[in-house]
């Protein structure tokens, strides 16, 4: 696998779905993730993205205007002691309950499958970072149906063990565009991480589609120290 430009990965299609981004900055000093949310019906589009203790959550921009919230309204990122969650569904909740009771990650997910939202059945993404004695490790996951057969869960984790300054992984739900929409499929796309919080932030979000991107949120966490920063950018005002 090659690494590529995270700007050019993300402004390669017009729906890359939701997606996520965990690696480390060019710096080497902050552990960086960001979190993306894109919509195509009026119900998904119709979100915000507002802060939840030291997580978020996603809200109904226009309340009255909202018309089913089982997959929509959850909190993507949660944190845990040393440990920050990020996934596009309520299996944040999963795997903070199940890391918070002794459980690893992929055991955690293993009560979890894809989506139930036929014929795309979404697959469920997600990250957990791990700052410990200014050591920084994260794995990424992905449940997806089997090559769209809702009969079969195929699950995949991927670990990343002292990553590298300015490069991370991005994952996200769907290849493209299209109806139904295709599955993500291979491994998480090694890409560069440029530039300061700011920065980072600005190209995520300037790189995907206008018409179909919602929400972004972006953190960068101190390796050393913990400390962290946080951005957030709505479509929606």
């Amino acid at each position: 696998m090659n690494k590529v430009s995270l700007a050019a990965e993300l402004s390669a299609t017009t729906y890359p779905g939701r997606g996520i981004v965990i690696g480390r900055s060019e710096d080497g000093k902050y552990a960086v993730t960001a979190y993306f949310i894109m919509g195509r019906s009026e119900n998904s589009r119709n979100r915000v993205f507002v802060e939840e203790g030291e997580g978020i959550r996603t809200e109904a921009f226009d309340p009255s205007k909202l018309t089913d919230p089982s997959l929509i309204i959850y909190a993507p990122v949660r944190v845990l002691g040393n440990k920050t969650i990020v996934t596009n569904g309520d299996q944040t909740d999963t795997v903070y309950d199940g890391m918070g009771a002794g459980a690893t990650f992929e055991v955690s997910l293993r009560s979890r499958e894809f989506e139930p939202d036929g014929p795309n059945y979404t697959p469920r993404i997600s990250g957990v970072m791990e700052i410990e004695n200014g050591q920084y490790n994260y794995a990424m996951s992905i449940l997806k149906s089997n090559n769209g057969d809702p009969d079969s869960c195929n699950r995949y984790t991927f670990a990343y063990e002292n990553p590298k300054a300015g490069e991370g992984r991005f994952i996200h739900t769907y290849m493209q565009d299209g109806n139904p929409l295709p599955s993500f499929e291979g491994e998480p796309t090694w890409v560069d991480i440029s530039g300061d919080i700011d920065t980072f932030t600005n190209t995520v979000w300037s790189n995907l589609n206008e018409d179909n991107k919602v929400s972004l949120f972006v953190r960068y966490i101190d390796i050393e120290t913990g400390k962290y920063e946080t951005r957030i950018v709505n479509k929606n005002k």
